[in-house]
């Protein structure tokens, strides 16, 4: 294999090593990171034995994040505030031919189930990513992480049941959390606490992360009226030179706020029978940079 072939081969699965990362990590510049290792790692094989190239690929991008996983699970102890994992621009690519494969992409990079992942252990989290967001066959998965194959299955048995027990409810399809995250949007820009209300239900839950820089809640503010009260204030308090545009982040709608060109905030809802079960507010200006150009 020459190296421009070398070359095109790792183009050509780079956006599944970058899902496998982000899923892994939850955050964008340590996945990238981890594909560029893998690059760097692809680059200098003997690649002459190689028979599956994503197979291959895959394996050292698992076995990279994997080691990155361990040295950041430390990283959140000392955050100010809740955590949420960094903004992500979805693009499937070739990875999910149909329609519901999508649908379990886009599920499986959530900002709901991506907080639930961040429990588990790096292993669980590795069986988990790639038996349930790749499909990948438990013998594929003991060889890439060196384990024996009834020991995967009881990793990805245990981190399912903990996921499945976590995992807040909501509806996945596209269109009607548009349509209410476009309403959820008026409501609140214009300080209408009766139109909020009227679209959150009442155990709602607002999740801010500002990492103490920016300003967002330090808890997370539970409950319609607290939700509902906070988003009328900081509506009326508002953001100079403010616009906005609807992004697909994290597989689902977003909304993007700038101040001026600037990136500002990220929000993203959750919702399921017809109302918001979840607010999420990103504004930690390090997780937003990627999105800068976006």
């Amino acid at each position: 294999m020459t190296a421009d072939t070398a070359t095109e081969v790792f183009e050509e699965h780079r956006s599944v090593l970058l899902g496998v990362a982000y899923r892994m990590l939850g955050r964008v510049a340590d996945a990238e990171d981890v594909v560029q290792d893998a690059w760097l790692r692809w680059s200098g094989a003997d690649r002459a034995d190689v028979r599956d190239p994503r197979a291959y690929l895959v394996r050292v991008t698992t076995r990279l994040a994997l080691d990155r996983l361990r040295q950041i699970k430390t990283r959140n102890e000392a955050y100010v505030g809740p955590w949420l994992p960094d903004p992500y621009l979805t693009e499937f690519g070739d990875t999910a031919p149909d329609t519901a494969e999508r649908a379990v992409l886009a599920d499986s990079v959530s900002l709901a189930v991506l907080v639930v992942l961040e429990s588990l252990s790096p292993l669980e989290r590795a069986v988990f990513v790639l038996r349930e967001a790749f499909g990948y066959p438990y013998a594929d998965i003991a060889a890439m992480l060196d384990r024996a194959e009834p020991a995967v299955r009881q990793l990805a048995g245990r981190a399912r049941r903990h996921v499945e027990e976590r995992r807040p409810r909501y509806d996945v399809d596209p269109a009607r959390r548009r349509d209410l995250t476009e309403r959820f949007l008026a409501a609140a820009a214009d300080g209408d606490l009766d139109g909020l209300m009227a679209l959150l239900a009442a155990d709602v839950r607002l999740v801010g992360d500002s990492g103490g820089k920016a300003k967002a809640p330090l808890r997370v503010l539970q409950s319609a009226d607290h939700v509902g009260r906070f988003l009328v204030g900081a509506a009326r308090k508002g953001i100079p030179d403010m616009s906005y545009r609807f992004l697909e982040l994290n597989g689902g709608p977003a909304v993007l706020v700038l101040t001026g060109d600037k990136p500002d905030s990220v929000f993203q809802l959750d919702v399921c029978d017809g109302r918001v079960q979840a607010v999420y507010v990103i504004r930690n200006p390090d997780k937003l940079r990627s999105l800068a150009t976006a």
